[in-house]
C-alpha cells in the first residue's frame, strides 16, 4: 500500500510533534512536513471528541485553498477530558501540576482526533482511550513535571515517559492514541485513499 500510495499521492503532515511525525515514519509513508500556526480556540458548547474534531478541522482550514489535486493533509488534535472537562496543554509547572492531581487516582480520556483534507473533500476519524491513573503523591508529580517538562502536551502527560511506567494501572483502548495518534485508522484511511477523492 505505501509504496503506491507514495506515488499517487503526496502526503503532506501539518503537525510539528516529533511523535506523530516518528509514528508516520513508522507506518513507511512518505510525507512533507508544513506547519502554520492557528489560535486554537473552540466554541464553549462542544464537549469531548467535538473539540477535537472541531480543532483538526480548523488546523486543516489554513491550508484548504493551497492544495493541489493530488496532495492530502493529515492535521491532528488531542484531548484530554477529564470530568467533564477539556486539559488542553499546560501554562507552566504549577498547571502540569495541577491537570496531574486532579487525575490521580482516577481515570480519564484521552481522545485524538484526525483530519484527512484534499482539494475537494474531508474526513475526520477519531479514537477515545481511557487511561487510569494510581494515586500519587505530590512528591511525584512534582518529579515528573520537574523533570519531563510535559508542557507540550495535552492533560500534561506522555504515557510514553516515566509517569507510564510507574502509574499508569489501566488503558482501555490504542496505546499508539495515547501518545497521540491512533495509528490504526490512519493506515485505514490511507488503505481507502481513493474515496477521498471521488
Amino acid at each position: 500500500m505505501q509504496n503506491t500510495l507514495s506515488s499517487t499521492y503526496h502526503i503532506i503532515l501539518a503537525s510539528g510533534s516529533p511523535r506523530r511525525q516518528q509514528f508516520f515514519k513508522d507506518l513507511g509513508l512518505d510525507f512533507e512536513i508544513r506547519l502554520k500556526s492557528v489560535e486554537e480556540v473552540y466554541p464553549e458548547h462542544l464537549q469531548h471528541h467535538e473539540i477535537s474534531d472541531y480543532l483538526a478541522q480548523l488546523k486543516a482550514s489554513i491550508f484548504k485553498d493551497e492544495l493541489k489535486a493530488n496532495e492530502v493533509l493529515v492535521t491532528s488534535d488531542t484531548v484530554v477530558w477529564h470530568e467533564g472537562v477539556s486539559l488542553a496543554k499546560p501554562q507552566d509547572a504549577q498547571d502540569a501540576f495541577d491537570m496531574i492531581a486532579a487525575m490521580s487516582g482516577k481515570s480519564h480520556d484521552v481522545i485524538t482526533s484526525v483530519c484527512f483534507t484534499t482539494a475537494t473533500s474531508q474526513k475526520v476519524v477519531h479514537e477515545v482511550t481511557k487511561v487510569t491513573f494510581e494515586e500519587m503523591t505530590e512528591a511525584e508529580i512534582w518529579y515528573y513535571v520537574n523533570n519531563f517538562k510535559p508542557f507540550d502536551k495535552a492533560g500534561a502527560y506522555g504515557i510514553q515517559e516515566w509517569i507510564g511506567y510507574t502509574k499508569v494501572s489501566r488503558i482501555e483502548g490504542s496505546y499508539a492514541n495515547v501518545v497521540g495518534l491512533p495509528t490504526h485508522l490512519v493506515y485505514k484511511v490511507f488503505s481507502e485513499i481513493e474515496s477521498l477523492f471521488q
